[in-house]
């Protein structure tokens, strides 16, 4: 019973968090004269991706590796082919040619390197550094070479909100988000393992979905409010994180084995990640169609890892 109420009020806390944050982070957008998708990349990637930090550290300083690396790869899976297939089925995504030139080859290149990195079956210290300081790197650049808007603009659009209310609408909605994920992953957790399910598995599928409710949530908030650069920012900054970001930092803290990914897992994420550029290419868009191929793919691959398991 503790377990369903687990789940169940978990995903409650994420969905009034997303509405928190995009909330919050849009008003922020405005005011500091920031288009919505570095906002999306940056402030609402890292809120969506602190659950998926939380969850790699505890399972790597507790010595399970598998459910820290699967949970990062199968979010980063997630986000692509559940999430953001999802959010286009029920509104079609605009792309900024900014995203097709610049962020999502830097996500496809930062997925090689997290595959190269982890070819000696594991991440150390000094990898840990090496992924942090790219993240640095490229957040310092997105900050410095972002497009900014007329303050004017800005004042008239967000006149009712000020910037304090705006600022605990995040950390609000971030905290909401951080709780109400690990709430999810612990009850989902529980339930998989009474079944017997490995680990491995476990951080590939349930921990990975679970982790990945604030960006399902919050995309689906931002789509539906129109806003379709904080949605595709998101995700694609997301996985940024998660990868820079959440592995960075748990290896920084504590080393991460890598010896129980199988090829497909490694295939399956970088190939949902060059799928995403053609996607996103033509027409600068992605619709129905391009949304029910990423769902359809995500769930094939889910099917197979529940039939091996």
């Amino acid at each position: 019973m503790f377990t369903w109420l687990s789940i169940i009020g978990g995903f409650v806390i994420l969905t009034l968090g997303a509405e928190s944050l995009v909330r919050g982070a849009s008003s922020i957008a405005l005011k500091l004269g920031l288009s919505p998708l570095i906002i999306g990349l940056t402030i609402v990637a890292f809120g969506t991706s602190a659950p998926e930090l939380a969850v790699s550290i505890k399972s790597a300083v507790a010595g399970n590796s598998g459910i820290a690396l699967g949970n990062v790869i199968g979010s980063n899976i997630a986000n692509i082919g559940l999430i953001l297939g999802i959010t286009a089925l029920i509104r079609p995504i605009k792309i900024e040619s900014q995203m097709v030139k610049r962020d999502i080859p830097i996500m496809i290149a930062a997925s090689l390197l997290f595959w190269g990195l982890l070819l000696d079956d594991g991440l150390s210290f000094i990898d840990g550094a090496i992924l942090t300081t790219l993240l640095v790197t490229y957040l310092s650049y997105s900050y410095f070479t972002a497009d900014k808007q007329t303050s004017a603009e800005n004042e008239t659009e967000d006149a009712g909100q000020s910037q304090w209310l705006s600022i605990i609408f995040i950390i609000v909605g971030i905290s909401m988000l951080v709780g109400g994920g690990i709430l999810f992953v612990d009850g989902a957790v529980a339930l998989a393992q009474s079944f017997g399910i490995s680990e491995i598995i476990i951080g590939l599928t349930i921990v990975a979905i679970g982790t990945s409710m604030p960006e399902l949530v919050t995309s689906i908030v931002a789509a539906l409010k129109g806003q379709s650069d904080i949605a595709i920012g998101n995700v694609v900054g997301s996985n940024l994180f998660n990868i820079l970001g959440i592995l960075g930092v748990t290896a920084l803290i504590h080393p991460i084995i890598g010896n129980d990914i199988s090829a497909l897992d490694w295939q399956v994420m970088i190939g949902l990640a060059v799928m995403l550029l053609p996607f996103a290419y033509t027409g600068l868009r992605i619709g129905r169609r391009e949304g029910a191929i990423l769902v359809l793919g995500y769930l094939a691959y889910i099917s197979y890892l529940v039939t091996q398991a």
